[in-house]
């Protein structure tokens, strides 16, 4: 009997006595109870439950409990791992059986060998419960040997707490918070921007302040629920004119360039306008350009975003698609969809929206660079595209945001105190499935091009971009738990549910020893990074005024405007384009020829990389790959065992210590640092035990690969079927997993 997938050849042997049946343990009287956190609560549970392991299409796996808290779904079974089994970034929040209730995608009940979505109530209760997870796991579970009583109040209880919607204050994140004792580590050099100071700083480190300014007229949120305590404008701008329409219309700075070009942000007005209305908000508009005609600022180009990148729901409609490619509920499966999988990952187009959010990224960094322009990206809320972009360039850019302290600080100023929606965005409370969209996870594969590109540039690695990944999920951190800084300040003040003692105290998930021990933080760390060395004396004059960046730059003389203004004097095509009309895209029809972009990035790509200059993405073709890591770690067919990158890493890691240790010979004043650095990495010495998927998974039982191609065995299935078939056999061991990895 299969669960699923192909049909198999009609047996010559019919046995009465299924799989499980014959597989299945008796059941140990020792008693297992889940391991609770504090404030967490066991909900409901169910004994004698069967959790597949789908390797090779044969139903085995182990016998436990299955039970649901109000954080998480576990299984608990009776034999513990293997110190072989033990998985290397081990979790000290979720175990490898756990499920955080955020981090539930849809439940499947099969009745029959028949699948069902499940939502609500139910009037038959399924065999076999399947669960697909944010994260990409699956779990099945065979619930034929629970008593009935314990399935009802198990799968009941699954669904009620993972799929319907619930109150902010339900979420365990309060409950977690009024219970547990907050011990962030203080030593988190992670810039929070909830400071005056901290945008001060900034400003300060950029040398945006000869421009800018920090305003605080949005103290006690007397503008808008929207807008951060603190913000950055132009100079000149007033806080009265800020106040006119709460923000709206207002240019709000991101970043300045070394060249003093700037990279700015504005929420657009509403799309429909009386005409009342909308000449009031040009003559706002108009006025704000009056006021800052003048000097010190540059020229001033503009995009909207929601008109030159995908939409949102374009967005979700991709990542959907994408997804479905990687949860794989067997071997079975797997094989099948190897047929055309070519096919589907292209027609899902998330590559496709990768590469476009990078070009545009390209193009805005093309005119702080070589053009000296700056840049006000526009978007109805100015918190999601915008966020996504505005992240990128400083990225490309400015090598702090390459560390991975300046990468959390560039994270809280962009995206949490910026105002992106993560509760509605990540759909945390299962209110509006109209709000969703993966825009967080299309930064970070964005950012995982460039890693995986240039990892000499960055100071930490993809593992520590795919633990971040599910961090979204994980709801005892505030970081990706509210819409604004507004939302969690009124809910920060308010009193816990439970004691009615005081305010809140939220965790950051920027305090990783919340989750990792030391030994596994060790794996978020790149060991290559190369360091920034430090300047000579006698010539840190000179680089102060010419900035290492420029030397990867054209040469090219850009045409000077006959005005000089933060906005140019198409100053109606720019009102208009505010005001929601969407008449063209800015950059792509400037003054600049049709070939600007291709000679800036060809001109780039044809000189050394400086790792703490300008970096630019390879956007051609092939370039664009699957973030293999976070989407096929749960899939045991794809890993290549000794192989991949973590092959390489562990040559190298061994080389390194090496050289360390003839360093400790030579010097003996440096050894208890130099024997620190040594066991930074101390994992990867058996290299025979990694797979390409390491830390997430070690070897695992490989599955059996049909004897013959899954285009042959998917035609004598459906004879009827081969003139629809359009792609060959291709094998994934080879011609897939190079474009993968």
């Amino acid at each position: 009997m299969l669960s699923s997938g192909a049909k198999a050849a009609k047996p010559s042997f019919v046995s009465y006595v299924s799989p499980e049946e014959i597989q299945i343990k008796e059941p140990i009287e020792k008693e297992v109870n889940p391991r609770l956190l504090p404030g967490e609560l066991l909900l409901c549970e169910a004994s004698t439950v069967y959790k597949y392991i789908h390797e090779d299409g044969s139903n085995r796996g182990t016998c436990g409990k299955l039970v649901c808290t109000n954080f998480k779904i576990a299984f608990l079974d009776d034999d513990s791992a293997s110190d072989d089994n033990e998985p290397q970034l081990k979790n000290k929040i979720i175990g490898e059986n756990d499920i955080t209730l955020q981090c539930v995608d849809q439940i499947y009940g099969v009745y029959d060998e028949k699948k069902k979505l499940l939502t609500g109530q139910l009037r038959k209760y399924p065999e076999k419960l399947i669960i697909y997870c944010k994260d990409l796991r699956v779990f099945n579970f065979c619930l034929r040997f629970t008593k009935e009583e314990e399935v009802k109040r198990i799968v009941s209880g699954i669904i009620h707490h993972s799929q319907t919607p619930k109150l902010l204050k339900r979420l365990f994140l309060f409950s977690y918070a009024s219970a547990a004792p907050n011990n962030t580590d203080e030593r988190n050099q992670t810039v929070m921007f909830d400071t005056l100071e901290d945008w001060r700083n900034e400003l300060e480190r950029t040398k945006g302040n000869v421009q800018y300014k920090v305003v605080t007229a949005n103290e006690g949120y007397r503008i808008s629920e929207k807008l951060p305590l603190y913000f950055v404008v132009p100079i000149c701008v007033s806080e009265e004119t800020i106040l006119k329409y709460e923000g709206r219309g207002i240019p709000i700075w991101c970043w300045s360039c070394h060249n003093g070009a700037a990279l700015l942000k504005m929420s657009a007005f509403p799309k429909e306008q009386d005409d009342s209305t909308a000449q009031m908000q040009k003559a706002f508009l108009d006025g704000i350009y009056k006021t800052i005609s003048k000097p010190p600022y540059e020229l001033l180009k503009t995009d909207d975003l929601s008109s030159s990148l995908p939409s949102l729901q374009d967005i979700q409609t991709a990542y959907t698609r994408y997804k479905q490619l990687f949860l794989i509920d067997n071997s079975a499966d797997f094989w099948a969809t190897d047929v055309k999988w070519f096919s589907l990952l292209e027609s899902t187009n998330w590559l496709e929206i990768i590469r476009r959010v990078l070009k545009k990224a390209i193009e805005v960094v093309e005119c702080l660079e070589r053009q000296h322009t700056n840049v006000l990206l526009i978007e109805e809320s100015a918190t999601d595209l915008c966020c996504v972009i505005s992240s990128l360039v400083q990225v490309m850019m400015d090598s702090y945001s390459r560390t991975k302290s300046g990468f959390q600080s560039l994270i809280q100023k962009e995206w949490v105190i910026g105002g992106h929606a993560f509760l509605d965005r990540c759909n945390h409370l299962h209110q509006s499935d109209k709000e969703e969209a993966p825009v967080f996870l299309l930064l970070l594969d964005c950012v995982w091009q460039l890693v995986q590109q240039y990892p000499a540039a960055f100071e930490f690695t993809e593992t520590y971009l795919t633990v971040l990944s599910d961090s979204l999920y994980v709801p005892i951190f505030s970081t990706f738990f509210f819409n604004s800084q507004h939302q969690k300040d009124t809910n920060t003040t308010g009193e816990s549910l439970e004691t009615q003692s005081g305010p809140f105290r939220f965790l950051t998930v920027w305090d990783w020893s919340v989750q990792f021990d030391p030994k596994a933080q060790a794996f978020l760390n790149n060991p290559l990074y190369a360091e920034k060395p430090k300047p000579d004396k006698s010539q840190r004059k000179t680089a102060r005024f010419k900035h290492q960046r420029q030397l990867s730059c054209p040469l090219t003389q850009t045409k000077s405007s006959p005005k000089r203004g933060f906005f140019r004097e198409e100053t109606d095509h720019l009102i208009k384009n505010i005001l929601g009309k969407r008449i063209g895209k800015f950059i792509n029809s400037s003054d600049e020829p049709p070939n600007s972009f291709r000679e800036f990035y060809d001109s780039w790509h044809s000189k050394p990389v400086d790792y703490h200059g300008l970096l630019l993405p390879r956007i051609d073709g092939p370039e664009i790959r699957v973030w293999a890591q976070r989407y096929l770690r749960w899939i045991p067919e794809v890993q290549l065992h000794g192989g991949g990158t973590i092959a390489t890493a562990a040559r190298i890691l061994d080389l390194m210590e090496e050289v360390e240790r003839l360093q400790v010979k030579m010097d003996e004043e440096h050894s208890q640092a130099v024997s620190r650095n040594i066991h930074a990495v101390p994992m990867l010495r058996n290299c025979a035990r990694l797979s390409s998927l390491f830390p997430f998974a070690l070897i695992h039982r490989q599955s059996v690969k049909p004897a013959l191609p899954t285009s042959t065995w998917k035609d004598l299935e459906d004879e009827d079927d081969l003139v629809k078939r359009d792609d060959e056999f291709v094998d994934l061991s080879s011609d897939m997993l190079k474009c993968i990895y």
